[in-house]
């Protein structure tokens, strides 16, 4: 059995370097206490899956035994926390989670950072039909779901710095009212489009405040400063596409709940969900979200452990 955290993917530095079946781009996430989990036996034939999402898991399992050269079959049964494309990395960590399961059961021939590398390469969504196809993937979710914390990813999977974060904070998440999808057509559209355009502008920009400004405020736990800086980066490149396409009043949305005193709040991925991060207990949270008229959706804090793997009993 496999248990590994959800994450928020806060934003892609440059979404030309991937595309659907070409892993890539960088990116910037952590890991939140909010699980998927996964238990797997072996038998010996057939994949067995008790899950909705049985393709994409029956497809990452055929990638897995390739890899490692088993030949037998798999009995999976997984649990995940249910809000898929809202931008908490539905499929990146049931991916996660399957693969240490199935890597533990077979006596753990790959290392963790093998499993990651093996989910981003082979990474895919399913379709409406029951299919596979290619799907984005920076790395971002695997890696921190795997090493908790928060993670800086280079391009080809690359993690490029990982540390805990945030340990004493609340995060809570809350998902405003949006009339578009993050799926599908309309994912593909955003990212393969305008978001491109915009990160062969401001791709050095938002790499170089990683480095100098974001990376030395988490070293020094300056959640504030942090805060500030992805602010700065939801107007920047690939993120400002993202949070146009649910219009423009994801943007007044954020503004208010930073005006009313919240230290860290960033639109996830496509969105339309936006992490808070805050020293603010929940019921002066609830008060101040509900008269932006936004209601928290997940009250949670960061998981700076990571994939655990149980032995069976």
């Amino acid at each position: 059995t496999a248990v590994a955290p959800a994450r928020i993917h806060l934003t892609v530095f440059d979404m030309n370097r991937f595309a659907p079946g070409h892993p890539g781009g960088g990116g910037l996430g952590f890991a939140l206490k909010l699980y998927c989990e996964a238990e797997i036996a072996c038998q010996n034939d057939g994949i067995t899956v008790n899950h909705p999402r049985d393709a994409i898991i029956r497809h990452f399992l055929i990638a897995f035994s390739k890899a490692v050269g088993y030949t037998g079959g798999f009995s999976v049964t997984a649990t995940d926390h249910g809000k898929e494309h809202v931008g908490l990395g539905s499929t990146s960590t049931l991916l996660t989670v399957v693969g240490h399961a199935a890597n533990a059961a077979l006596g753990s021939p790959l290392t963790a950072d093998q499993i990651r590398l093996l989910i981003g390469n082979n990474y895919v969504e399913e379709t409406d039909t029951g299919d596979v196809v290619y799907g984005f993937e920076t790395g971002v979710g695997p890696a921190v779901s795997t090493h908790g914390g928060i993670g800086v990813m280079g391009d080809c999977l690359t993690l490029v710095y990982h540390h805990s974060f945030a340990e004493d904070k609340k995060v809570y998440i809350v998902i405003p009212p949006s009339g578009v999808s993050s799926a599908g057509e309309h994912e593909f559209d955003l990212l393969m489009t305008k978001a491109r355009t915009l990160d062969y502008r401001d791709r050095e920009l938002k790499s170089y405040m990683m480095l100098m400004d974001f990376i030395p405020a988490v070293e020094r736990g300056d959640l504030k400063a942090m805060g500030d800086i992805m602010w700065e980066i939801e107007f920047r490149g690939s993120k400002r596409a993202e949070v146009e396409h649910h219009s423009f009043a994801l943007y007044e949305y954020m503004s208010r709940l930073r005006e009313a005193g919240l230290e860290f709040v960033a639109m996830s991925s496509v969105g339309p969900a936006v992490a808070i991060i805050t020293d603010k207990r929940e019921e002066e949270m609830q008060a101040i979200v509900q008269q932006i008229g936004l209601e928290i959706a997940v009250s949670t804090e960061i998981d700076n452990e990571g994939v655990k793997v149980i032995p069976p009993a």
